[in-house]
């Protein structure tokens, strides 16, 4: 009834460069190996401490996969002995591949939607690439036949203008495309994705009656930004269309701030830094001065008595996207983008 730990340890592996949490790298890690029949049931497996050690990750870490893999009714425990196998009949069908720019407030919005969508008996492999190009190109040649299901964010600092022969490198039929559509991608595939140029021309239609008490518009777009262009274009469409006078502001530390001026920010660093100098110049949100900010996030209820935001429903996407997994979906579908009046306009 026992298994050496060195043969076990053969076969189970925790990535230091995945975003997953380690915990369930070692539960995905276990059933893999389960799979593949290089562990057997009624097979003891290594003691916590044992675990611990071998794969650096803490005592907590270890035992919080071995109690996951029990609640899944893949492990049994015998107590002073430890926990052993007592399922191998079951199929782990689905083994995705979710890769994201980058982790912030809504991106993990997007996250924790698509996990508890997409439910228990499920091997997600999370990483994130922080905006890079050459990591992004190097995850995907790496892992791209590994996986049922690629669930994909694709934002670039620079060097984004090759990325649909990149992903035009993987099986379309596996591929889930999220926030932003790609052109030049072949093959049948889903998305669900933002419509950059459209969302920003709306929403601020939508908030046309609070923006007539204003002049001027001004959005800040950072030079080094993974922001899509089409976001200007809705904006300049807008402003245009209804007369205000217009300006995209790349950096807002040296900005002129005035009274009668609506600031757009894209970049959280951004906004705190905008909130500072309107505080420090004793203008009136809401009423000098006007802030409009992307991405819903639950502290911007708060600031500055709640600041007006254009988002989409990044609930939704994660959700979206789980469903298109579940189904071997191949539809494309624009998701919801709100505009939420707060004070600050």
């Amino acid at each position: 009834m026992s298994i050496k730990p060195a043969r076990f340890f053969d076969h189970i592996f925790v990535d230091g460069y995945s975003a997953t949490p380690k915990y369930l790298q070692l539960t995905n890690s276990i059933i893999s190996a389960i799979e593949a029949g290089k562990i057997k049931k009624d097979q003891m497996l290594p003691s916590i401490n044992e675990l611990s050690y071998e794969l650096e990750i803490s005592r907590d870490t270890a035992e919080k996969g071995y109690k996951h893999l029990k609640k899944i009714g893949v492990l049994g425990s015998v107590p002073g002995k430890g926990y052993y196998i007592i399922n191998t009949d079951f199929k782990q069908s689905l083994k995705i591949f979710l890769l994201f720019n980058k982790l912030s407030a809504h991106k993990k919005i997007v996250y924790d939607s698509f996990i508890k969508a997409i439910g228990d008996h499920v091997a997600v492999d999370f990483y994130i690439y922080n905006n890079d190009f050459a990591l992004f190109k190097k995850l995907i040649t790496d892992h791209k036949n590994d996986y049922s299901h690629y669930v994909i964010i694709p934002h670039f600092l620079e060097g984004g203008e090759n990325v649909c022969d990149v992903i035009n490198m993987m099986p379309k039929d596996r591929l889930i495309l999220l926030d932003k559509k790609i052109q030049g991608l072949t093959g049948d595939y889903a998305a669900a994705y933002e419509n950059f140029e459209k969302d920003i021309y709306q929403a601020l239609e939508q908030a046309k009656e609070q923006l007539s008490k204003y002049h001027t518009l001004k959005i800040i777009f950072p030079k080094r930004s993974y922001f899509p262009i089409e976001i200007l274009k809705g904006f300049s469409n807008f402003c245009q269309q209804y007369a205000f006078n217009s300006k995209v502001v790349f950096d807002i530390k040296d900005e002129p701030i005035a009274a009668g001026e609506v600031y757009i920010n894209l970049m959280e660093d951004d906004l705190v830094i905008l909130i500072e100098r309107i505080i420090s110049m004793k203008l009136q949100v809401g009423k000098e001065i006007g802030v409009i900010s992307y991405n819903e996030t639950p502290l911007k209820k708060i600031i500055l008595n709640g600041i007006t935001t254009i988002s989409t429903d990044f609930n939704q996407m994660g959700q979206l996207a789980a469903q298109m997994v579940l189904e071997n979906a191949k539809n494309h579908v624009e998701v919801p983008f709100y505009l939420t009046l707060r004070p600050s306009l």
